[in-house]
């Protein structure tokens, strides 16, 4: 059955349409269009915006379970629930540096959920555990290790079609390693890394071209060694993903690096849990608690982030001097474009998802409308 979302201001990604028409059917976007058609369903926005639902490539939990602890359906199922409440419709819940056997039970779990349901989780990010032990942040030092060659033959060919981003830190791998990762088309992301500038220059010339969160756990910007933060600046093609909390990323230093990255700046949440409705946690070596909005570990240290994309968009729009459709493009079509799928999701276009989020002029969300038909 078609329907038709009338009366809206329109972000599409490609421009903003003023008292749009947005015909849907079967799950799918038909058109976009001004005209009202007289046969169809009308769902009347009464001149409210619209776009594309937001997409979170890096989430670690939803409002009660967290995915690298209970690596199953039921937390996928929470993540993609207490994420559609915050205008994000397209998830890759985040698995954190895990034993081989905890690796291989999140894959399982991620095709299994996705053979039954044709929804928003699009895959699973692996953060680690291929990481620089300086730098693993909140990585337990107990799971972060170097790769072997069976190892990383293992994971690609188990996680085929479900891992669609890996964070690693490039210079623990050898080039046929790394060779090895960019052949089997998983989108690459440096972090957790102790890179020099030319390091990361020459990783990002090999085909790395995504860098996980932003100024966190990585080699900061200096006069006399640009480390990645600076090389990440300097190379056009990386994109940069930041945690725009106020915490994980001053909104300082944020303005400068959407100035300097402009349609390569996106956004992530990084959320340990949505909704602050998890007040403390503990697992293994990993503590967390709430402290005035954040998540921070018993030593004072951020141990995850608390913020939805919502907020997100939201923060960019107040603190980074953007239009509201810039900011709604750093977390909608810019995201797709970083994990290459830009051709799929993230705008508001002709076979496109029918997967959206109404907002009002402050960007505060009003509602995610979500048409796919074979959501649970």
């Amino acid at each position: 059955m078609k329907q038709a979302i009338i009366n809206a201001n329109v972000h599409t990604g490609d421009e903003i349409i003023d008292n749009g028409v947005i015909i849907i059917e079967n799950g799918k976007i038909l058109s976009v269009q001004k005209e009202i058609p007289n046969d169809v369903k009308q769902i009347d926005l009464k001149g409210k915006h619209i776009s594309s639902g937001f997409i979170d490539i890096q989430i670690n939990g939803g409002e009660k379970h967290y995915f690298s602890q209970f690596p199953t359906e039921e937390t996928i199922q929470d993540i993609y629930d207490s994420s559609l409440k915050y205008g994000t419709t397209h998830t890759l819940p985040c698995l954190v540096s895990s034993s081989n056997e905890t690796i291989h039970q999140g894959i399982e779990a991620i095709r299994n959920y996705k053979a039954k349901y044709n929804n928003g989780v699009m895959g699973m990010h692996l953060e680690g555990p291929f990481l620089n032990p300086l730098k693993r942040g909140a990585h337990s030092i107990n799971q972060v290790r170097k790769p072997t060659n069976s190892e990383l033959e293992e994971i690609i060919r188990y996680g085929k079609d479900v891992i669609k981003v890996i964070t690693i830190a490039p210079e623990y791998f050898s080039d046929e390693q790394l060779d090895m990762l960019l052949e089997s088309g998983i989108v690459i992301s440096a972090g957790h890394s102790t890179m020099t500038y030319d390091q990361a220059q020459y990783y990002f010339s090999k085909g790395i071209k995504l860098v996980t969160h932003l100024f966190n756990a990585m080699t900061q910007f200096g006069h006399r060694e640009p480390g990645l933060v600076g090389a990440t600046f300097e190379n056009e093609s990386v994109y940069a993903p930041v945690i725009l909390d106020g915490a994980h990323c001053d909104y300082a230093a944020a303005r400068l690096a959407y100035k300097l990255k402009k349609d390569k700046f996106f956004l992530i949440s990084d959320a340990a849990f949505l909704g602050r409705k998890v007040a403390s946690f503990k697992w293994e070596n990993f503590d967390a608690h709430l402290d005035n909005g954040f998540y921070r570990n018993d030593e004072g240290n951020l141990a995850g982030a608390s913020i939805s994309m919502q907020e997100a968009v939201q923060n960019a729009f107040n603190h980074l001097n953007v239009s509201a459709d810039e900011a709604i493009k750093m977390a909608t079509c810019r995201v797709a474009s970083a994990i290459n799928m830009g051709n799929k999701i993230g705008k508001i276009k002709p076979g496109f998802p029918a997967s959206f989020v109404t907002f009002n002029d402050d960007l505060s969300v009003i509602e995610t409308l979500n048409f796919n038909p074979l959501t649970p």
